[in-house]
C-alpha cells in the first residue's frame, strides 16, 4: 500500500515525535497538544471539503481525544482556580461543537474550534517556557 520510502518517512516521524514528548517540558507537552489537535483539524477540514466522511470522522476523534484526554486532563481544578475553571468549560464546549461537526458536513464548526485552539496556542506560546515548574503545577498536572 505505502512505498518503502513512505514507510520510512512515517516510522522516522514517529520516533521524532516520541523523542520531542520524552524530552518535553510540561510546558511544551502542552504546545504539542495544541498542535495535535490543530493538526487534526485541518484533516478533518480537509476531508470534509473533499467529502471524505471517515477520515473526517477519524480526525475529528482524534482531535476531540486530544482536548478531552490531553489537554483538559492536564487540568488541575482545585489549583488552578478561575482560569482552570474557564478552560475547562471551554474544552466541554469544543468538544460539543466537535461532536456536532463529526454529523455535518459543513466545516465552519471545525473552523470555529480551530480558532479557538488557535487563541489558546498563541497565549501559551506567550507564556513561555521561562514559568517556572511550580508556577505550572498549580495550574497543571504534567
Amino acid at each position: 500500500m505505502y512505498s518503502s520510502g513512505q514507510s520510512g518517512a512515517s516510522a522516522y516521524s514517529r520516533v521524532g515525535m516520541q523523542t520531542s514528548v520524552v524530552d518535553a517540558s510540561p510546558h511544551r507537552l502542552i504546545v504539542l497538544l495544541y498542535e495535535g489537535a490543530r493538526k487534526a483539524l485541518a484533516v478533518a477540514r480537509m476531508a470534509a471539503q473533499s467529502g471524505d466522511i471517515a477520515t473526517k470522522g477519524r480526525s475529528i476523534a482524534h482531535a476531540i481525544g486530544i482536548i478531552g484526554g490531553g489537554l483538559q486532563q492536564a487540568l488541575d481544578l482545585n489549583a488552578g482556580g478561575e482560569i482552570a475553571q474557564r478552560l475547562n468549560q471551554l474544552y466541554d464546549y469544543m468538544t460539543r461543537r466537535l461532536t456536532e461537526a463529526s454529523l455535518k458536513l459543513d466545516d465552519t464548526l471545525i473552523v470555529e474550534v480551530d480558532a479557538l485552539l488557535a487563541t489558546l496556542e498563541d497565549a501559551w506560546r506567550t507564556i513561555g517556557p521561562e514559568v517556572s515548574a511550580p508556577q505550572m503545577s498549580a495550574e497543571f498536572q504534567a
